[in-house]
Parts: structure tokens; C-alpha cells; sequence
């Protein structure tokens, strides 16, 4: 750990096109190699897809989307006498987007991977399921859930 100052939060500029803090994090959490332009570009083509299957807004499919996956709990392992427990806790707001953003790039990953279809399409396929509560970002923040209530006996040991 550091001994020095703390890291400073780093200011992150809205996108261009909504003018939202969130999507540009998104778009960062998609970037590889460098290529903002080209995340992007995916990023904006599947929220208008998204836009065009149900006929809300792209910003606020896609907010609703992320609060869906959001995770309120996770468990952290914590060592005490000798034996190490799942301990439940609450999440940070800032840990918890970060959470939900990383699930949804990762299920959008496998989707594309598993079915050989467009990074578009499978991203606007996930955010689309996570809109309506379901696929596989949703699926990893049930599965944080049910960790955490499977330990809520060791809630006790709280840091």
C-alpha cells in the first residue's frame, strides 16, 4: 500500500453524443488497445439499435440497464483464526457501476464468442437482457447475491 498521498480520483469527461459520465466510462471499460473511436462506434451503434427495438431513449435504456445489474452486496474474504470466511458486505457506489459495466462488457465477450455474431449486436443483445432483468450480467449479480445471503451467517465479522 502506499504510504504517501492518496491516488487522486481521476475527472472523466462525458461523451460526445449524450453527454453522460456513465457512457463514457462504458466506453472505456470497452476500449482495447487504445482504440476509443472504435469502442465508440460499437457503443453508439448498439444503443441505437436498442433505441430502435423498444422506442425509449438510448441513455436511459442503457442507465436502466446498468442499474439492473448493479450489485447492493458482494462478499470479501476475510482470515480469522486460521480460517478464512466469505463475509458479506456493501458496495461502494463507485466499485458497484464499475462492477456492472466490467459484467456486461464481459458478457457481451462471451455472447460473441460463443455465438460468432457482431460486437454490436451481442452488446445490444446483453443491454437489451439486462434492461429486462435478465441474461448474463444479470445472472453474475444474482450469483453475488446469492453468495452474500449463503454467508449471511458470518455478517458478524464485518470489517
Amino acid at each position: 500500500m502506499a504510504r504517501r498521498n492518496k491516488a487522486k480520483k481521476r475527472e472523466i469527461s462525458p461523451d460526445s453524443r449524450y453527454g453522460s459520465v456513465l457512457l463514457m466510462r462504458f466506453i472505456n471499460t470497452i476500449m482495447k488497445c487504445g482504440k476509443k473511436s472504435t469502442a465508440e462506434k460499437i457503443i453508439y451503434d448498439a444503443l441505437s439499435l436498442a433505441e430502435k427495438k423498444i422506442g425509449e431513449g438510448g441513455l436511459s435504456i442503457f442507465e436502466t440497464a446498468v442499474g439492473n445489474v448493479t450489485p447492493s452486496i458482494e462478499v470479501r474474504s476475510r482470515r480469522i483464526g486460521g480460517a478464512t470466511y466469505q463475509v458479506p458486505v456493501e458496495v461502494r457506489q463507485d466499485r458497484a457501476v464499475s462492477l456492472a459495466l466490467r459484467w456486461i462488457a464481459k458478457a457481451t465477450s462471451a455472447a460473441r464468442k460463443k455465438s460468432g455474431k457482431t460486437t454490436v449486436d451481442c452488446l445490444q443483445s446483453e443491454i437489451l437482457d439486462a434492461y429486462n432483468k435478465r441474461g448474463g450480467a444479470f445472472k453474475m449479480c444474482e450469483e453475488k447475491y446469492k453468495m452474500a445471503e449463503a454467508n449471511k451467517a458470518f455478517s458478524h465479522l464485518r470489517f
